[in-house]
Formats: structure tokens, C-alpha cells, sequence
């Protein structure tokens, strides 16, 4: 009998765990049995897997083959074992020495010629396998800088077969030929990218500029506090009124991502195959728009067998923009209730249940009834009052509940929309401010686990950090009037404290609570806008 282990890496969601991938040699019928609960595209993998050993130049050997997944409770799915398979079939059949191969995690697919093609989730399974305590790793070559990413692992990254074989048997190690056409995009990475996710190009050189938006010196300072504060916005407006274009402009005030973030939202990209070639680090970010026919599936994750990341995990720590909201349907709508507070969603199928990270910027925007001229002086609405309350309806209270600023988008006026000079300021000069106010908000929180205002609970808000005097004298009468719920009042204090942090001051004043008031729900207190340029 002749046996060998490696390791490879099964994703569940946006996770990973460390499989171990073992081949047994026996005498008898030659046979190729694969075991440990793998799916089609695993299965698949025999055949693959034959074919690229035997045009790599190995012998194919005639006996009975069994590979075992180990742990076989744990669904695997996908080509990204196929080079570990091939690794201890030849291990078994002594090309290489199975000692050498015990404590190597391998990740990639193999071609028939023996090429090792990429898969998504790269990073995720690099991040387990060192969480696991490995320390070395076989990627395909040009997935090396994804896996580079993660510290104390050492990467090896191999175009086929044959060059792994010569790695770790110290032959020479044969030149691959490139691609051939090099003026045409590698094929080897085609699949990797999925068109059409509504994910917009986080490495885009082009980034709306906040200084084209025209008036709305409102919806302006709506937006700058839910960037510092990362609160989220409602804006209600009729058609053309610019709601887009403020939603558009958001990514750019908020500031880049901090190292750990940006490996959670490139894990995320990455199993879900929208990580930009060429970029393995995410570090702007992420704007998700997904249009208003979005599944509930596609929206908090989905697809057959073990769910897929959704909208609310591909714009984890950036913005989801949910325009024309009230056409999304009422459940799908009412699906982002949880991750809105929790930062997380957690998914339940029958395959199994799994845990991915949604800590996102939500910015709905609506017309105010089907046609959009519900209130307009100088139309007339052709709506009935049952279609404008039905349409209205769509938006429950539940989840309104949770936003925590509302801005009503009127029309430009036509002085605005046609001066030459607006003096409107950039996004740069807006993004300056909201960074300074991150950095205020944070080294108040410091040697907690909350960075932003909008994370910190309500109950550590009233009892650890308090307000000026007498500053919540408004939002305790609309409590009592029961406008306001205690989920609402604790919304007005986080946004309030955000209003402070940009003013600069160490407390919310009663006319920060009030303008919070106001911005929530869109009745006057008599607020001056302070600490922001309007």
C-alpha cells in the first residue's frame, strides 16, 4: 500500500477551512474513487486531474486509487482542489516524496495540459490556512500577490504541473511559454471576474466629484455627516431632482480602508470573483448598486447550496445605494432589517448555515409617489391617494426606523443649475473633514471594539458619554409624544454626536440633538447648521 497527504482549502461563504487531502494506493482494478462530500465540479476533478498528470510527463498509476477529503462532514465545492489531488496521487505513487508534501497547503486548478489556472477565494483560504498554522503555500503564479497579503506564510506560485513536480523533487525547474498572443488577456483568468454584479470599480480612476452637484446645500451636509458617522441615508425627492448623483459622490468622502478592513472586503470580492485584475487589495471603499428587479437572494446572498456573498457583503465597510427604492419588493427590502444593525448576516439552506460579514452604508432613495410629482406646485400628481400610500408603503416603518437621516431632494432652481461658478466645494476638501472627524470619534472610542458613532449601542451612548445639559430636552418630548422610538432617540444621539465630532467640539450641544431631530424627521427645531459649509 502507498499513501500521501496534502492540504488544500474548502470556503464556506466568506470562510475557510483547512482540508486535508489524502491518496491511497492498493492493488486491484485500476479505479479513481473520490470521497469527503465533494460536489459536481469536484467530481469533475478525476478526470482533470488525470489528464494533467500524464501531459505533465508523470506516470499515471495503474492501480486502485481512493482520495479522501478530510473532514468528510464539510461540504467542498469548486476546482480549487484539483492541485492537491494531483500532489498526493503522485506522493502515492512515489514521483515525489510524501514527506515533503505533509505540511504544504496547495490551491489551484488544473487544465489538461497540466497549466494551473486560478480560483476565486484565494485570499480567505490563505487567511485559514495560516490561522491553522501553515506556513507554506502553492498558488497559481498570478494569484501570488492576492496570497502575498497574508504575513508569516511563504507563497510559491507555479504555471503547471510540471514545475511543481521539479519544486519539490529539486529538479531544474522547466520555463513555461507565455500565453501565446500577448496582446489578448490571459484565458487562464477568464471566470474569475463575473460582469454584470452592479459592483462599481473600486480602482477606477474616475471618481464623481461632489463640487458637479448643483445646490441641494441640505442633502450636501446630509451626506457629510452620514460619511463621518457612516449613518444611514434616505433621500426623497422627484425625478432628476439629483438624488443619484449625491448617492454617486459618496464613496469619495469616506476615507480609504485600514488594513484589516480592506482584507475583510477583499475576502468578500474575492470568493465572489469581482476582485479587479491586477489589484489584489481592496483599499477604497466598495459602491454597490443593485437594481430594483434584485432578488432577495441576490441581495443578502444566495445560490444553490451554500449561499454566495450578496449585495450587503460586496458593499461591506462601503455604500449600498438602493435606488428607487420603493419599486424593490416589500420582503426583500425588509431582508436588510438584520445586517442593518448587527454588521453581519447570517444565512440559513439546507446545505448548511453560514455567517458573512455586512457592515455597510445604506443610502436609499425614492420619488415621493409612482409618477414623482406628489407635492409639486406647478404639476399636477396623477396619482391616487390608495397608489400613493401603497407606494409609500413599501418602505416599512421597521426599516425607515433604522435610518437615521431623511432629506427631502427638492428640484434645482434654474440660477443654481446654469451659474458657471457654483463655489461648491470638492469631495476632497468635504473628505478632509469627514477624516478628522472620523479620527476625533475613534480616539474616543479608543480600547473599545467601536470606531464610528454609528456602531456604539445605545446604552453605552447614554451612560458612558452624555451630552451637555439639558441638550435632549426636544427628543425627550418627541419621546413621550411617542414620535420617536427608543431604536430613534438613540439614532438622533449617534448623529449628534457625529455633528459634534465635525464641529469640533467634545460634547453635542442641544442645537446638535435638535438638527439630528430635524434631519430624522424632517420637522423644524429651529437647528443652525454649524461646523459644516454649506
Amino acid at each position: 500500500m502507498a499513501f500521501a497527504r496534502t492540504c488544500s482549502v474548502a470556503l464556506v461563504g466568506v470562510e475557510g477551512v483547512v482540508v486535508e487531502v489524502q491518496a491511497d494506493l492498493e492493488p486491484g482494478v485500476a479505479a479513481f474513487t473520490l470521497v469527503g462530500l465533494p460536489d459536481k465540479s469536484l467530481t469533475e476533478s478525476r478526470d482533470r486531474v488525470r489528464a494533467a498528470v500524464v501531459n505533465s510527463g508523470a506516470a499515471w498509476p495503474q492501480k486502485k486509487l481512493t482520495v479522501g477529503l478530510s473532514p468528510a462532514s464539510v461540504p467542498k465545492s469548486g476546482s480549487g482542489f484539483d492541485l492537491a489531488v494531483a500532489a498526493a496521487v503522485l506522493g502515492a505513487a512515489e514521483r515525489i516524496d510524501p514527506r515533503v508534501l505533509a505540511d504544504i497547503v496547495m490551491i489551484g486548478e488544473l487544465g489538461l495540459d497540466g497549466r494551473v489556472r486560478p480560483v476565486r477565494g484565494v485570499l480567505p483560504a490563505v487567511l485559514a490556512a495560516a490561522d491553522a498554522g501553515y506556513e507554506q503555500v502553492v498558488v497559481p503564479e498570478c494569484a501570488v500577490p492576492e496570497a502575498s497579503l497574508v504575513p508569516g506564510v511563504s507563497v510559491l506560485g507555479v504555471r503547471s504541473l510540471r514545475q511543481l513536480i521539479a519544486v519539490l523533487t529539486d529538479e531544474p525547474v522547466p520555463d513555461e511559454e507565455p500565453v501565446s498572443g500577448e496582446i489578448r488577456p490571459d484565458p487562464f483568468l477568464a471566470g474569475l471576474a463575473l460582469p454584470g454584479t452592479g459592483l462599481g470599480a473600486v480602482t477606477s480612476d474616475h471618481t464623481p466629484d461632489l463640487a458637479e452637484v448643483a445646490g441641494q446645500h441640505t442633502a450636501r451636509a446630509a451626506l457629510e455627516v452620514a460619511a463621518a458617522g457612516r449613518h444611514h441615508v434616505f433621500f426623497k425627492g422627484p425625478p432628476g431632482a439629483g438624488k443619484t448623483m449625491l448617492a454617486e459622490r459618496l464613496p469619495g468622502l469616506l476615507p480609504e480602508l485600514c488594513r484589516q478592513e480592506s482584507l475583510e472586503v477583499t475576502a468578500v470580492h474575492s470568493v465572489a470573483g469581482v476582485l479587479p485584475a491586477g489589484h489584489p487589495l481592496v483599499d477604497r471603499p466598495p459602491y454597490c448598486a443593485p437594481h430594483h428587479s434584485a432578488t432577495m437572494a441576490s441581495l443578502v446572498g444566495g445560490g444553490n447550496g451554500l449561499p454566495r456573498p450578496g449585495a450587503v457583503s460586496l458593499s461591506h465597510h462601503g455604500v449600498l445605494f438602493l435606488d428607487e427604492a420603493a419599486e424593490f419588493h416589500s420582503s426583500v427590502l425588509d431582508a436588510l432589517r438584520q445586517p442593518l444593525e448587527s454588521g453581519h448576516v447570517v444565512i440559513a439552506r439546507a446545505a448548511g448555515m453560514l455567517r458573512m460579514p455586512a457592515r455597510f452604508l445604506m443610502v436609499l432613495a425614492a420619488n415621493p409617489c409612482p409618477c414623482g410629482r406628489h407635492g409639486r406646485g406647478d404639476d399636477v400628481c396623477e396619482c391616487r391617494p390608495s397608489s400613493i400610500k401603497r407606494y409609500r408603503a413599501r418602505l416599512s416603518g421597521p426599516l425607515m426606523d433604522r435610518v437615521d437621516l431623511r432629506v427631502t431632494v427638492e428640484p434645482v432652481a434654474r440660477a443654481e443649475l446654469l451659474q458657471l461658478n457654483t463655489g461648491a466645494e470638492s469631495s476632497a476638501a468635504v473628505a478632509e473633514r469627514v477624516k478628522l472627524a472620523r479620527e476625533r470619534a475613534a480616539r474616543r472610542y479608543e480600547g473599545t471594539p467601536w470606531r464610528t458613532n454609528s456602531e456604539v449601542p445605545g446604552h453605552e451612548l447614554r451612560t458612558r458619554w452624555h451630552v451637555q445639559s439639558g441638550a435632549l430636552a426636544k427628543a425627550e418630548e418627541d419621546l413621550d409624544r411617542g414620535l420617536l422610538t427608543a431604536r430613534g432617540l438613540d439614532r438622533v444621539l449617534r448623529v449628534a454626536w457625529t455633528l459634534a465630532d465635525l464641529a469640533g467640539r467634545d460634547r453635542p450641544s442641544s442645537n446638535d440633538v435638535n438638527w439630528a431631530l430635524e434631519l430624522r424627521t424632517g420637522v423644524r427645531r429651529g437647528a443652525v447648521l454649524e461646523g459644516l459649509r454649506t
